[in-house]
């Protein structure tokens, strides 16, 4: 189900600012790669290339055989692409159960929406205590497991997670960290994961990408890099 990724030479500009520079990788199908770096390394900016939100300046971005960069983010959530963005954005006004259904938006099949959200809900025992409850007033950890559940209705072969640790207490992070490794395993999702907590990162993928000032300084197999000097010197405080 899942999809093969590709990006070449992309380079993403916010007027004279050039935030990504020239930038490759690749996801495998079915696989979790993530990126690693400092805030202002072009993690974020990458995501928002893949989606659609920000027009890259150069390069190309492919998804199952398909160029998609200069596609819109509807067109690019039909085939297949979803984002849990930093800092949640959730609809804090509306309920849980509405939250994760907004996700589902473009779906016709009922029977296979219900069954998703039974799916979500029994992945996160926590929202299904509160499915009534106004998302708003959820603690940040449980609005992260709505950002995610709201993501997984679309039904995507290709999920971006941006930030899903921050600011997140530590055992809602482990919980959230097997959830990733589990809806990759069972349900054949690549998962292109950007993340600050360089050591749940590289424990969770197969490959890794460590970018620099919108360059990409080092990439290889994840046990690797988390082997690396460097790697622990700037990223795992050791």
């Amino acid at each position: 189900m899942s999809a093969q990724f590709s990006i070449r030479d992309l380079a993403v500009s916010y007027g004279r600012v050039r935030a990504v520079k020239g930038v490759s990788l690749n996801a495998g199908e079915g696989e979790i790669i993530s990126l690693i770096g400092a805030n202002g390394a072009g993690k974020s900016s990458i995501l928002r290339a893949i989606t659609g939100l920000t027009a890259p300046e150069s390069g190309e971005i492919w998804f199952d055989g398909e160029r998609i960069d200069g596609k819109g983010p509807d067109q690019i959530v039909a085939r297949g692409v979803a984002m849990v963005p930093e800092g949640r954005r959730i609809f804090p006004f509306m309920s849980v159960r509405d939250n994760l259904l907004m996700g589902a938006y473009r779906r016709k099949d009922n029977a296979g929406v219900a069954a998703d959200l039974e799916g979500i809900l029994t992945r996160f025992p926590r929202l299904r205590e509160r499915i009534g409850q106004q998302a708003g007033s959820l603690s940040g950890g449980e609005q992260q497991m709505v950002a995610i559940g709201r993501a997984l209705m679309s039904k995507p072969r290709l999920l971006l997670l941006d930030e899903p640790s921050l600011g997140i207490a530590p055992i809602i992070v482990r919980e959230i960290a097997r959830f990733i490794t589990s809806i990759n395993r069972d349900n054949g999702v690549s998962v292109i994961l950007v993340e600050q907590n360089s050591r749940m990162a590289l424990k969770l993928s197969s490959h890794a990408y460590v970018l620099e000032t919108g360059k990409i300084a080092l990439s290889g197999p994840s046990h690797e890099l988390a082997e690396n000097d460097d790697v622990r010197r700037a990223y795992l405080g050791g």
